[in-house]
Parts: C-alpha cells; structure tokens; sequence
C-alpha cells in the first residue's frame, strides 16, 4: 500500500478508526479498520466498491503537488493553498510536505479541524464577525503559542469587534490581520483602495492587533471577455502592490515580514508574476498563493483555465508545459436504459458538481470483462441530473447505443471540485489501473 507524504500532521488516528457499513463508496457488511482498505484487493472495475464512488488518481495527485512546488519555486511565491476545496487532512499533509508554508481556510470550524490534525500556520481568507467564531479562534492561539493564524477584516466595524475580543484573551502575541481589497458587486473587501488604507490605519492603532500586509482574490473576475478579465486582474494586483508600499511608508507594519496575498485557481500565474517585483520596502515581503484547486484540477472549468495558463506562459515554463492533471472522478453504475440514446446512472446531484457545468462523462468498464476502461464518444453527455440519478445521453447510431447495457460502470470527471469533495465523507485513491491503494477523509 501506497500512501502521500504525512507532512508532520496527526494523521495515526484516521488509519485506526472503525468504518461502518453505510459508509459512502464502501461495500461494507462488517466494521472494517480504515487503514485496512489498501489489502482488500478492492478494484473500482471490476465492480469491488459500493456505486457511486468518488477516487483519486493518486498518480495524478503526485504530479500536481510536484508541479505546483516547482511553480512557486521558480516564482519565488509562497504556497498557502486553500484547503477548503477538500478539507481532507491527509491532503493539507501532502501539500505541506510539498513545501506549502500554511494551509488557507475559510471558517472558525475548519480552522479547528486543521488545528486538531497538527497544521501550524493558517490564513483564514475570511472575516470572522461572530462573536463564538472569534472566540474559538483566539482560544486556540491562547491555548497553543505556537500556532500562527493570521485574519481578514474589510471594515472599521470588523476591527473593533476583533480587537475587544482581543482584549478579552491573553494571547502571546498581537493578532495578525491583513486587510481585504475587494471588487465592486462583488463578495467582501474594501471597495476602494483608500477604504483599505482606513481600515489599515485602524488595525495599527488597535490593542493586541498588527497589520501584516493585505489580500484580495481575484478569481471572481472571470467573464466572457477574456482579454478584458486579465487586464482587470492586472490592475487589481497593481492595487494591491500599491496599498502594501503606501502602508509601508506610513510606517504601519507591525510585523518582521510584510504579506500579500491573492491567487485563486484560474489566474495564479497572473499572481505569481506580479508580486514578484515587490520590493524595496522596509522588511521582507512574502507573495502567498492561495490556489486550492491545482491539486485535483477537474475535467471541466479549472481544465480550461489551466490550458490558459499555459497558452499565456508561451513557452516561459520550462519543464512545466504539461500542466495539472485532472485527478478526481466519479465512478457510477448503469441503473437504466430506457431509451435507445439514454442511460440512467446511479449517481446525481448528492455525488457530484453541478454549480459550474454538469459531470462529463469519460469511460465505460464492464465488471465482468477485461476491467479496462474503454474512453466514451465526445458526443456522450450528462444533460440533467436529479438527487441520484444522472442522465447520459448517448450519440444517436452510434454502436454504445446498443452495446452499453445496465451494470456496466461510467467514469465521469467533474467541474469545480470543491462542491464534489463536499458531498464525500471518504474519497479513495486509486492507482491507475483503479486498484483501491487507501482512503482520504474530508470534515466538512
């Protein structure tokens, strides 16, 4: 058995934990330890595991951590990726010990979950505004020293209400914030840059907080005009790298090193370029990506992005022009065949993506076969799914018309694998002839 690097996390007690039957994916009839799965000789081919079932290529899983460490590397960023596209412990352990220098979450409760299996350091992308949220925060820096967390606030009103909680905890040291630029009608973060600078200017002045840098994502400028998204990502950078010198000079900085911080999925590139240049200031500077999705990527929205990236690198990525490799898929069963172009799976919108585009459908296996996966005609698509079931439509004449029949199995990539990871207590990663090597948990 094959298992991804542990990254110094905790990770001993997801191994020693009894499976139950009932748990999703598995084809349970007696409890079973979960560090056991990898010697059951499971084979998702053949027809071994419960239908649907969620897997990762773990091949693809290695290269994709690989691949981003040495973009960094060559890029002089640090790596904090989001770890609430997954939420999996064993995967915030690979992608540390992969040279990530945190791990980036989004609420008080991930935090707590990161927390509890040994991660150090995170930057929670996000405000904390309830007064319980805050308080579970500051308890874990209280109660642990050595744990860093550094937060969001995008507001004068987001600043005071951490720092009375602040004032409330006896912490070791000032709590770290970085102040959030946001877009116009769009999601939280100042409008304007002189909005930031006034929350900036009241974080300085705060008991028990220190400004450490700024952020933004600018992964929600994303339209049909492409050219016109990337010089939006251009200028909102620019701000960013401006907010950070302006502060700078006014002295504002309370920290030994200064942050900036963006980079969703699709225009990490983008991040990596213009932040490099920052320089000159008062102490060091360090660059944080927060891309999440590079380490599964997906078959759809973050597959076309990725072809982007490497369009607009021109050559410029030496040793890097594969890309990221899509790693998560959704394995179902042919439940009907109804009608000569329709097959109905046994999988739907509690299995799989549907908020960017549908699954798209990519093999067929027949358990009883040859247990090969045989790549489906382009003209094969999911057109609608409901809670369990999805639709797949079949090319009109073509031979799969007659030849797919019920208990055959469809692998499906997905679009957006943050809303599929969600909907799996347990993922297995596979090999790439889909032996089941071992299992990945996720705490959503």
């Amino acid at each position: 058995m094959h298992t991804l690097p542990h990254g110094g996390l905790a990770l001993s007690s997801l191994d020693e934990q009894l499976l139950l039957p009932g748990t999703k994916g598995l084809p349970l009839r007696a409890p079973l330890r979960q560090g056991a799965i990898g010697v059951q000789g499971w084979n998702v081919l053949r027809g071994d595991t419960s239908y649907p079932v969620a897997v990762l290529r773990e091949s693809s899983l290695r290269h994709n951590l690989a691949w981003m460490r040495a973009f960094c590397e060559r890029h002089g960023a640090t790596l904090a990726p989001h770890g609430k596209t997954t939420m999996s412990p064993q995967l915030f352990g690979a992608q540390l010990a992969n040279g990530a220098w945190g791990i980036t979450l989004a609420t008080a409760i991930q935090v707590q979950v990161a927390h509890r299996f040994g991660v150090r350091r995170v930057l929670l992308a996000n405000q904390l505004v309830a007064r319980s949220d805050i308080d579970a925060v500051l308890a874990l820096l209280h109660g642990d020293p050595d744990f860093e967390c550094i937060v969001l606030a995008d507001s004068p009103a987001g600043v005071a209400r951490l720092a009375q909680a602040v004032a409330a905890h006896r912490l070791a040291r000032p709590l770290l914030v970085l102040v959030e630029l946001g877009l116009a009608g769009k999601r939280a973060g100042c409008r304007t840059p002189q909005e930031a600078m006034e929350v900036a200017h009241a974080i300085a002045l705060a008991d028990g907080l220190a400004l450490a840098g700024f952020e933004g994502y600018e992964g929600l400028l994303v339209s049909d005009d492409r050219a016109a998204d990337l010089r939006q990502v251009d200028a909102f950078l620019a701000q960013l790298v401006a907010l950070v010198r302006g502060a700078d000079a006014e002295g504002l900085f309370a920290t030994s090193e200064i942050v900036i911080s963006a980079g969703g999925s699709s225009y990490f590139d983008l991040v990596a370029r213009g932040f490099q240049d920052v320089d000159g200031l008062s102490r060091p500077v360090r660059a944080i990506l927060r891309s999440g999705c590079y380490l599964t990527s997906d078959h759809g929205m973050y597959r076309r992005h990725i072809d982007e990236l490497n369009a607009r690198a021109g050559g410029r990525e030496e040793g890097l022009q594969e890309g990221l490799r899509p790693a998560l898929e959704v394995w179902s069963m042919v439940q009907s065949r109804p009608e000569p172009t329709l097959a109905i799976l046994t999988m739907g919108k509690r299995d799989a993506s549907y908020d960017a585009d549908l699954p798209i459908p990519l093999y067929s296996a027949r358990p009883d076969g040859a247990a090969v996966p045989a790549a489906l005609p382009s003209g094969c698509t999911i057109f609608k799914m409901n809670d369990q079931h999805a639709y797949l439509r079949l090319p009109e004449g073509d031979p799969l018309c007659d030849s797919l029949a019920v208990g055959d199995l469809v692998g499906c990539g997905i679009s957006h694998p943050c809303t599929t990871f969600d909907k799996w207590p347990l993922l297995l990663a596979v090999d790439d002839a889909y032996t089941v090597r071992y299992a990945l948990n996720t705490y959503f």
